[in-house]
C-alpha cells in the first residue's frame, strides 16, 4: 500500500540526485514560462506541465536521467507521473527548484 501512495505523490527510493546530476541528467522545470523567467537552475529545460505531454519529443531518450522540479514538488510529481506514463524509465521528482539549486550547487 505504501508503495502505491508513493508512486501517486511521485517518491521513488532514496536516490542520491547528486550522482544522477553528475550522469548528465536533464533537469526538467515544469513551472510556467513565467516562473522560469524570474529564475531558474542553469541549463535546465522549461516544459510546463501542462504542456509536458505534447512535447515529450524535446526530451532526450527514454532511458536517460531525468529529475523534474517546480517551485513545491507537486507539479515535478505530476510531471513524473506523465514521463512514466509514456515509457521514460529514469525520472527522479527533484521537488522544489530552490532546494535543488542550494543543494547541489547548481
Amino acid at each position: 500500500m505504501f508503495e502505491s501512495i508513493s508512486n501517486m505523490l511521485g517518491i521513488s527510493p532514496k536516490v542520491d540526485l547528486g550522482e544522477v546530476i553528475k550522469e548528465g541528467a536533464t533537469i526538467l522545470d515544469v513551472r510556467t514560462k513565467g516562473e522560469f523567467t524570474e529564475g531558474h537552475i542553469r541549463g535546465s529545460v522549461n516544459i510546463s506541465v501542462d504542456k509536458l505531454a505534447g512535447n515529450i519529443n524535446k526530451l532526450k531518450t527514454k532511458d536517460s536521467p531525468i529529475i523534474t522540479c517546480c517551485a513545491s514538488g507537486a507539479r515535478s510529481a505530476a510531471a513524473k507521473q506523465i514521463l512514466n506514463a509514456n515509457g521514460f524509465t529514469n525520472v527522479h521528482n527533484g521537488g522544489s527548484w530552490i532546494s535543488l539549486k542550494q543543494k547541489y550547487s547548481l
